[in-house]
């Protein structure tokens, strides 16, 4: 069963930067379509960012427009998330997730947690005020 391996979260004050690092337990599993996500103590788990390898095109919940960045390091086969300007209702455990290679993706699923096969233990970002 391949996983997700994330790192980099942390505390950080409000206004703050934190980069989060997502990689693959199998390198195989790379280059398809990763995403994270993120769950608020006592919310749903949210759609945060994704990323499809060929080609590079990312995806953004509205929220964090202009504020977050997704990327992806081919050599090293690491997927990045850049957050900027943080703030502490962001505080939350995220999740980096992996999905199978398929012929097609439709738009709509890359912000859906169903479309996503593996998943990380996640890493807790705590933003305080």
């Amino acid at each position: 069963q391949v996983h997700m391996v994330e790192s980099g979260g942390g505390l950080v004050q409000a206004g703050g930067s934190l980069r989060l690092s997502c990689v693959p337990s199998e390198p195989s599993f790379s280059g398809y379509v990763t995403g994270w996500f993120r769950q608020a103590p006592g919310k749903e788990r949210e759609f945060v960012a994704a990323i499809r390898w060929r080609g590079g095109i990312t995806y953004y919940a509205d929220s964090v427009k202009g504020r977050f960045t997704i990327s992806m390091d081919n050599a090293k086969n690491t997927v990045y998330l850049q957050m900027n300007s943080l703030q502490p209702e962001e505080t939350a455990v995220y999740y980096c997730a992996g999905r199978r290679p398929a012929p097609y993706y439709s738009p709509s699923s890359y912000y859906s947690e169903a479309s996503y096969t593996s998943w990380g233990q996640g890493t807790q970002v705590t933003v305080s005020s």
